[in-house]
């Protein structure tokens, strides 16, 4: 569902004319007031009213109907019962968000900062850039000498300094002017005066050494940007602005194999393979080419900017007419498309706000203006304050807040949504002798802000609030991700199930007492991901919609109150499970009456034990666990038992010591594994996984009906790591798995026990990463994809549900109040690798 600001986003582009428009779609031919469902208004809005996207619209139209529920508006009227929104309704949608803005606009949240730390630091010259290396948790700051400090994120010490090297200058006349991290390459890219762009690696980060020097630049080079596809981490681009006014963008296509790829090799005494710029434009090197252009000549490139979300180079001088130029790439060529930004006096720095799509500029005039970078004709808003040229500008891509830092010595920090200055810092900077242009660096997870005076370095910290988030007000049971809606669904020990919003983290809407005072154990979703399931302790299944009606209810415990673990939905029927040694089957055929009875499974009771969980593979593959730590296979199609699967005996012998065969053996999670490889001869892998009370995973392979592999991801000790939960994504090729004390922790299993061996696997898949987003146990947790990422939502009994990023980097708690966006590019792939027995390592606090 849509967040205020998004919907206001669209609002601001409409005018009364726009109004009208959208009126007239509530009359019919005849005149007379109608309602309109989703898709009609989404159609209909966007073919009369030029303006937004059929997006915009369904965003608008689900901001009114949740709007509407939740302040309990409207409710006997039909169109909002059968999801349909009218003119009267709009309206009032309109007027509760503006009435809303107003509030708001009083009680802006203003941080605390804490008072400002002056680092000690290496250099004797002006700091030319600071980086923040997620790979280790450290800092690398720059300086114009070629000095290169590194400190320690928590308490900010200097742990190292070099000086790096560069055979082409003498020490003396070395000067650097940017420098960029490739965090996917472990390497930076430094641009000097000589005109050249140099390649380190920081794997070792002791001698930093040079890897490729690109040379005969025509210009001397002034600033740097890089970008990667999170999706295909082989296509890259290196964006250079120079003092000669030209923007030019370094296209790779094998970046992870090698940036620069070419038959004959020149190398320099630092070893460094050398690239001629001319050679790079005539498109001699098969793994890179270049696109420029020239928008800003004669003025210097003051900021460059590649922003893979609009395909197009955002760069910035202090020429007025050329304020602000993008380079848009056209479609299937090598050649851009530039449009040009104008400002009174022109623009220092500038920023991109990936959620919000808007563009912010630093202006030598004093003021900061947000520009739609598809209008160039005008900014959006003009943010004043200042009261001498803006040098700084950045955005909080967590929030829609922006900081902005003037040359008087004044740091903004502004309410985007309400265009108001939230809160103003000043007379607590340095004074120095020169007066350069003051470095902004940000860092949002840690909430450290770090500015530059010469080379000077001064340090801020918000304080941390007190407040505690909870998702829910009781324990959490379940939690799954619906991709129709984009929201995450959560369920609670006190019978209740909210719908989040995943791109924010906000609420969108709350069921009470779905199964009375019953706790809610499992929810499921159908294929149409428009029916939710939830399952009481009262023995029922409730079938809903997404407007809080109960369709269905199905009578699974034959009246009794009983255990339900687990929902499956197959094609023509649904298993109920947890309490017998048989599950209930319901046959979608008997829903034509609203309470449903089961019907009897064919095959009849094959385990020994209750049957605890399952999980279906197409087209006819159905396995379930039980407590007795046995699995069987099914045909679901003739629901005929097939095989059974069992561990080894010595697994037996070990749990028969521990007292308890059946309880510690007990299978509560079963998956089945995305196919790996493309290869059809491997039939010896694993394509099921299972995990349970013992606290251990096992990997099956189906086919031969045999064990493995098998690991404990929580213990070395068999017997003492307690009962886990788990989840794979959906390409297969990560696992997570979450035990009591709230340590999630994420395995790649790409190529883990992908081939058969007579001996059982007993070594752990590789280890990417162990995080702590919870105080108390996990419960539940599933993996999801959007917008090409992968997310891990997790629920605790510490009423909290979280968001992460895979492998492990924990974006928030649901409900919490500052919002998030899905739209940053994530940590899709491992900051370090962990040994086995490395204890966990705990997030930020609260998952902030």
């Amino acid at each position: 569902m849509g967040t205020r600001m998004e919907v206001a986003q669209l609002e601001s582009r409409m005018n009364t004319e726009d109004y009208r428009k959208l009126q007239n779609l509530f009359l019919d031919s005849s005149g007379a007031p109608r309602s309109l469902s989703r898709t009609e208004f989404m159609n209909l809005a966007l073919s009369l009213v030029d303006r937004g996207s059929m997006e915009d619209y369904g965003l608008l139209f689900d901001s009114v109907v949740v709007t509407q529920e939740h302040r309990g508006l409207l409710l006997d009227s039909d169109a909002v019962k059968e999801g349909r929104i009218d003119w009267a309704g709009l309206c009032s949608f309109l007027l509760l968000e503006l009435s809303d803005k107003v509030k708001n606009s009083k009680t802006i949240s203003k941080p605390r900062w804490k008072p400002p730390r002056t680092l000690t630091c290496p250099h004797r010259d002006p700091v030319q850039k600071v980086l923040y290396l997620r790979s280790s948790g450290h800092y690398l700051a720059v300086s114009k000498g070629g000095t290169v400090g590194l400190r320690d994120g928590n308490d900010m010490s200097l742990l190292h300094a070099h000086r790096l090297q560069n055979s082409t200058v003498t020490p003396k006349d070395l000067w650097v002017t940017d420098t960029v991290l490739l965090h996917n390459l472990n390497k930076i890219a430094v641009s000097f005066t000589s005109k050249e762009v140099c390649f380190y690696d920081i794997l070792s980060q002791q001698d930093f050494s040079c890897k490729y020097k690109l040379q005969g630049l025509k210009f001397v080079p002034w600033c740097l940007d890089y970008w990667v596809d999170a999706s295909q981490p082989d296509q890259a681009v290196l964006a250079i602005g120079d003092i000669g006014g030209q923007v030019s963008a370094l296209h790779f296509t094998s970046a992870q194999i090698s940036l620069f790829k070419r038959l004959g090799q020149r190398t320099d005494s630092d070893s460094a393979d050398i690239i001629l710029w001319d050679e790079l434009v005539k498109g001699k090197l098969h793994s890179c080419y270049t696109v420029t252009h020239q928008a800003h000549a004669p003025a210097w490139v003051r900021k460059v900017r590649y922003l893979g979300s609009l395909e197009a180079l955002v760069s910035c001088s202090t020429r007025p007419q050329s304020s602000m130029v993008v380079g848009w790439r056209e479609k299937e060529s090598r050649s851009l498309r530039v449009t040009s930004y104008s400002t009174k006096m022109g623009v220092w720095d500038m920023d991109h706000h990936s959620g919000l799509s808007l563009i912010a500029t630093a202006g030598v005039d004093h003021q900061v203006l947000l520009w739609n970078p598809y209008v160039s004709s005008e900014p959006v808003c003009s943010l004043s304050g200042h009261a001498g040229p803006v040098t700084a500008v950045h955005f909080m891509q967590t929030k829609e807040q922006l900081l902005s830092y003037s040359k008087d010595k004044v740091l903004c920090l502004w309410d985007v949504a309400n265009q108001l200055c939230a809160h103003r810092l000043a007379g607590v900077f340095p004074s120095t002798q020169e007066d350069p242009r003051t470095l902004l660096f940000v860092q949002e997870e840690r909430q450290h802000v770090i500015l530059s005076f010469n080379s000077l370095l001064v340090l801020l910290e918000t304080m941390k609030e007190e407040k505690k988030t909870s998702s829910h007000e009781h324990p959490i049971t379940c939690v799954l991700y619906n991709s129709l809606f984009k929201q995450v669904v959560s369920s609670d020990s006190a019978s209740s199930v909210i719908c989040w919003s995943a791109d924010t983290g906000q609420k969108v809407k709350q069921f009470h007492r779905c199964h009375g005072n019953a706790e809610i154990s499992t929810i499921a979703l159908d294929g149409t991901q428009t029916r939710l399931f939830t399952a009481g302790t009262d023995g029922q299944v409730k079938v809903w919609d997404f407007h809080g009606r109960c369709l269905h209810r199905m009578n699974a415990g034959s009246g009794r109150n009983v255990d339900i673990s687990q929902i499956l939905l197959l094609k023509s029927s649904i298993l109920v499970m947890g309490w017998e040694r048989m599950f209930a089957v319901f046959r979608l055929h008997s829903f034509s009456q609203s309470f449903v009875e089961p019907s009897e499974w064919k095959g009849g009771v094959q385990h020994r034990g209750d049957v605890l969980c399952a999980a279906f593979k197409p087209p006819h593959t159905l396995v379930t666990g039980s407590y007795d730590g046995e699995i069987v296979m099914w045909n679901s199609s003739t629901e005929k038992a097939l095989k059974k699967l069992r561990p080894h005996a010595e697994h037996k012998g070990h749990a028969q010591q521990q007292g308890d065969s059946d309880y510690c053996v007990a299978v509560t999670r079963l998956f089945f594994i995305p196919e790996r490889t493309s290869s059809t001869e491997n039939t010896g892998g694993a394509d099921l996984v299972s995990c349970g009370v013992s606290g251990i995973v096992r990997l099956w392979n189906t086919q031969r009906s045999r064990l493995v592999g098998q690991f404990s991801p929580h213990s070395r000790d068999l017997g003492s790591s307690g009962s886990i939960v788990m989840a794979v994504s959906p390409c297969g090729k990560y696992l997570a798995t979450a035990n009591r004390e709230g340590t999630i922790k994420t395995w790649n299993i790409e190529h883990y026990c992908l081939h058969s061996m007579e001996e059982v696997i007993k070594e752990p898949p590789k280890p990417l990463q162990s995080f702590h987003p919870h105080l108390d146990g996990v419960t539940h947790v599933a993996i999801f994809s959007c917008d090409n990422q992968l997310f891990l939502i997790s629920a605790s009994s510490d009423c909290n549900v979280a968001l992460s990023h895979l492998p492990g980097e924990t974006l928030g708690l649901f409900g919490q109040e500052d919002r998030w966006r899905l739209e940053q590019p994530g940590p899709l792939y491992p900051h370090k690798e962990l040994d086995g027995d490395q204890s966990d390592h705990r997030g930020q606090e609260d998952g902030k």
